[in-house]
């Protein structure tokens, strides 16, 4: 993992995942630094990787009071029960569902837990979080913020787009992509994420794309995207276009066995995160 600032306020946790046939997807984490620091997701939990430690070179996490999960799927709870210890003081916001999935799993500490559900907002001391249900969504627990004091977007899985390489993908700027190639990358990760967007009725989809229009944030950050400044447009125009979109097909059991076939001895696949 690498980390880098983006303005003032956030710092990104960088990481990828190389997806075979489909590229490198990055897989952020964020650290907002408000008057109570606010920990966006906790990266993947795969053994080469220390979450704590990568956080701990940016603040102290005994420091961080919210950990903001975006939703529980594994790539975004990685480092989750290994921080909550860390940090003793913060508390986890997320939904009921959320708690609903991660306990299938894992207790919950309830007394730490804050709800917190689309269209309300959470007073982090120097500015309020609004909550939002982003338009790209694969978990029913989903739910991003805006920032209004830095006009920040934190969209969780909305607006990922697989890329080429490891260093585009954990990159400082989404502007290395190619504008026509950063359009087929979002549509791909549509294909992939959100195959509902088959079926979505187009009208009431492009409904849930307008709030972004009008909070128009000059900042993008997205779980699997690299930094997206000045870019906004651009990227709701991309979501905007997935309705019909055909879900993505992946391989085969014929097609698996080719590519264990090219693995060295004990080799595994990785997964594909969501």
């Amino acid at each position: 993992m690498s980390t880098h600032k983006i303005g003032p306020d956030s710092t990104v946790l960088a990481d990828c995942l190389e997806v075979p046939g489909i590229g490198f997807l990055p897989v952020n984490a964020f650290v907002l630094h408000s008057a109570e620091p606010v920990v966006v997701d906790t990266g993947l939990g795969l053994p080469d990787r220390d979450f704590l430690n990568t956080l701990g070179s940016v603040i102290d996490p005994a420091d961080v009071r919210w950990i903001w999960l975006t939703h529980p799927d594994r790539d975004h709870t990685g480092g989750l029960f290994a921080l909550l210890e860390a940090a003793p003081r913060a508390r986890l916001v997320t939904t009921f569902i959320g708690v609903g999935i991660m306990s299938t799993e894992h207790p919950m500490p309830m007394d730490r837990v804050y709800f917190l559900n689309p269209g309300q907002s959470l007073d982090v001391g120097d500015r309020k979080l609004h909550a939002f249900r982003p338009p790209l969504f694969d978990n029913p627990a989903t739910v991003g913020f805006y920032d209004d004091r830095t006009r920040t977007c934190f969209s969780s899985d909305c607006f990922g787009a697989p890329l080429p390489t490891a260093d585009i993908a954990t990159g400082t700027d989404v502007t290395d992509v190619r504008a026509e190639d950063l359009r087929g990358a979002q549509m791909l990760w549509a294909s992939v994420d959100s195959p509902w967007v088959q079926v979505v009725d187009v009208d009431r989809f492009l409904a849930t794309v307008e709030p972004l229009r009008a909070m128009n944030p000059e900042t993008v950050l997205s779980t699997h995207l690299p930094p997206a400044v000045g870019l906004t447009s651009r990227l709701i125009d991309n979501v905007a276009g997935v309705p019909g979109l055909s879900p993505f097909v992946g391989p085969d059991q014929a097609a698996l066995e080719q590519m264990l076939a090219g693995f060295e001895p004990g080799g595994t696949a990785p997964a594909v995160p969501t």
